[in-house]
């Protein structure tokens, strides 16, 4: 079976988010962050549906690091993971 045409030197980096409960000192949170370390935490937006404050994480820790805002996501256990779309 031959493997699809796939551009392999093209490396694309998923952006999971997960929820932080409320401390004492600071509220809920929702932080973006990547494999390679790069992360961005915001308050967490209750005028938000839970999916869209999740994409609104990620969105922001895109735009800092000059990525394309262009995502898709799905849930996993901790929050959502998104991945990069064309």
């Amino acid at each position: 079976m031959a493997l699809p045409n796939i551009d392999l030197t093209i490396t694309m980096i998923a952006v999971q988010t997960k929820y932080i409960p409320a401390t004492n000192t600071r509220g809920s949170r929702i932080k973006a962050f990547t494999s390679s370390g790069q992360s961005l935490t915001i308050g967490f937006d209750y005028s938000l549906e839970d999916y869209q404050l999740y994409e609104k994480a990620a969105i922001m820790l895109c735009e800092k690091m000059g990525w394309s805002t262009k995502l898709i996501g799905g849930s996993t256990k901790d929050g959502y993971t998104f991945v990069f779309t064309k």
